[in-house]
């Protein structure tokens, strides 16, 4: 494949060596096994940590710092990472006051997070995993038991840490991040697939004239492969199928996310923005925040998916709560 590569075994140490050093007054790069960490750990509170396969950059990395997340695992390209990686990251950011993990509904992440919080339970970390399963497109796929956890793994990661920072209890923490997964949906559609650099060639072909609708983050099937249609059209069919599920109302208030799968340029995320907010406004659902960009990507894949929240003023303050990450940073 055509791409800023030196060894396509080793893009990701290099990213993340990169991604550290560009980023060193947030966070700090552990190796073998590799995890992040934020530049200064915390001397108390609840550790937040996540992680998952590569490739859906920023996440999670991105997202350690102040008001957010403690520690990332970043397995291999699209894979989980390994128990004792995410064991190292867990006793790396452990204060001694407990760890909430947040893991995407996958299945080798859910193993290998429960094996790893086994493990740190038996060395006197104490832990809670909180799942994230808020893609409606499917009720299985193919790495999945159950619906698969993507972009709105965001939005737990933010309140958790937001709880975390305000000196929340585990418990606390736990509930607050179940909360936020319980009321976030997402949906995602794909133009084009995305090339995995160890292999070299796109996961799934699709001709000009055809979408893949409700695509997982690594190009799992979705719903179906439907004609390429109006940026109205398509955005219409992600906005329906999130509604339906999330029984959204008139009268709610929602926090809206539209998210780039890697290789769509940022005006038409705009587009997509635009249209549902049109949706929105007529359905009389309020959107009290928004988020418009890559944050959970797949590669280079050209896509968008759209995530919505239903939140009351307690969720709308821990989202407004100060962060400073190297991809989100506001109120500090």
């Amino acid at each position: 494949m055509k791409g800023l590569i030196n060894d396509p075994e080793k893009v990701v140490d290099e990213a993340l060596e990169g991604f550290a050093r560009a980023n060193s007054t947030i966070v700090a790069l552990h190796t073998d096994p590799n995890w992040v960490g934020r530049a200064v750990k915390r001397e108390s509170g609840v550790a937040v940590v996540s992680g998952g396969g590569s490739g859906h950059e920023p996440l999670h990395a991105g997202f350690v710092g102040d008001g957010m997340l403690d520690a990332a695992v970043p397995g291999a390209m699209f894979t989980s990472p390994t128990p004792d990686a995410i064991l190292a990251a867990i006793e790396g950011a452990d204060t001694g006051d407990g760890v909430v993990l947040i893991v995407k509904n996958y299945t080798g992440d859910v193993l290998n997070f429960e094996m790893a919080a086994e493990l740190a339970e038996a060395s006197g970390h104490q832990s809670r995993i909180v799942l994230v399963a808020d893609d409606v497109a499917v009720e299985n796929s193919t790495w999945t038991a159950g619906r698969r956890g993507v972009a709105g793994t965001v939005l737990v990661e933010k309140v958790a840490g937001a709880v975390s920072a305000a000196g929340g209890s585990l418990d606390e923490v736990a509930k607050a991040a179940e909360e936020m997964s319980a009321k976030v949906r997402s949906m995602g559609l794909a133009l084009r697939g995305c090339t995995v650099p160890h292999i070299g060639e796109p996961g799934f072909e699709l001709a000009d004239d055809e979408v893949e609708m409700g695509v997982g983050i690594h190009g799992e099937p979705g719903r179906a492969r439907v004609a390429m249609a109006s940026a109205d059209t398509l955005t219409d069919e992600l906005v329906d199928a999130i509604i339906k599920d999330g029984e959204f109302t008139a009268g709610n208030r929602v926090i809206v996310l539209v998210n780039g799968m890697g290789a769509t340029p940022a005006y038409q995320l705009d587009i997509v923005y635009r249209r549902v907010a049109q949706r929105l406004d007529d359905l009389g659902i309020t959107i009290e925040r928004s988020l418009v960009g890559n944050y959970v990507t797949s590669l280079d894949m050209e896509g968008v998916s759209v995530t919505l929240a239903s939140v009351g003023e307690d969720m709308l303050k821990l989202w407004d709560a100060p962060v400073h990450t190297a991809a989100i940073r506001k109120g500090f």
